[in-house]
């Protein structure tokens, strides 16, 4: 059993649920015949009587709802920047039972450009978070060299927006080229650098994506390590697809950064 915070919540929800339904069986109408019964709760069972609703409610508001998130690293700058606190919708791919991650309930599947939370297949324990390129039978082709991204044998269309000025802990990124990026309706901006070494690859490969998996991509494409170096996400370790940013805390930017805040994760 993997103890993340998840198999916690879990834990001292059903902990201290069992010791509120058993006093609530057997105990409170015992103690309920004495004087000043409600000085005599004992210590335990008076926090898990206070404690139960509030970790059944975080409980259920992570699982079924939606999860915090805080963005680590610039590897989907320049939409997501070092800093960042988002928020992951956990019912757009369906209901899962925390923990067993085993879906109950089917809504829908990722769709071609979503940013998508999902566990690291190398380290399940780990959350990543990339953008959605490839879907269940699709040939993704990656071009190193013009970083153009080839689907089904069609490129997908970029334009150059110009050199990008990175602030804050994201600042070495300065310099790169800015692109949009047309994923068949989904428009995004990327960023890509060229190096003068010609034999240094960034990831170059073709794919064909299995079912019930999926091909992601950072949006700095250089800067990514996703599925051109460690393969496909399985359908059974999506968490949930990125939506709102609702706080953005960077030291190296001179702590909040109000702009970012309320943003759209597009």
């Amino acid at each position: 059993m993997t103890w993340d915070l998840a198999t916690i919540l879990v834990v001292l929800t059903a902990v201290s649920g069992v010791i509120w339904l058993f006093d609530r069986l057997f105990l409170a109408s015992k103690r309920a015949k004495t004087p000043k019964a409600e000085e005599n709760i004992p210590f335990i069972i008076d926090l898990a009587r206070s404690l139960f609703p509030v970790f059944f409610i975080v409980l259920f508001l992570r699982s079924f709802l939606v999860e915090p998130f805080r963005i680590p690293s610039g590897s989907m700058m320049p939409t997501l920047l070092i800093g960042d606190f988002i928020l992951v919708n956990k019912f757009s791919y369906g209901i899962r039972l925390p923990v067993a991650n085993k879906k109950i309930i089917d809504i829908g599947e990722p769709e071609r450009g979503d940013v998508v939370v999902f566990r690291y297949p190398e380290d399940p324990t780990i959350p990543f978070i990339k953008r959605v390129v490839g879907l269940p039978g699709d040939k993704i082709v990656y071009n190193d060299t013009t970083k153009l991204i080839y689907i089904n044998g069609k490129p997908i269309e970029q334009k150059v927006i110009g050199r990008y000025i990175g602030v804050g802990s994201g600042s070495g990124m300065t310099g790169k080229e800015q692109r949009s990026e047309d994923l068949t309706g989904v428009k995004h901006d990327i960023l890509v650098r060229f190096d003068t070494n010609p034999y240094t690859s960034f990831g170059r490969g073709e794919w064909v994506v299995p079912e019930k998996h999926y091909f992601v991509l950072g949006d700095n494409r250089d800067n990514s390590k996703d599925s051109r170096y460690w393969g496909f996400v399985p359908e059974e370790n999506l968490i949930g697809k990125a939506f709102f940013i609702w706080m953005n805390w960077d030291l190296a930017n001179g702590g909040v950064s109000a702009q970012r805040i309320g943003t759209q994760i597009k």
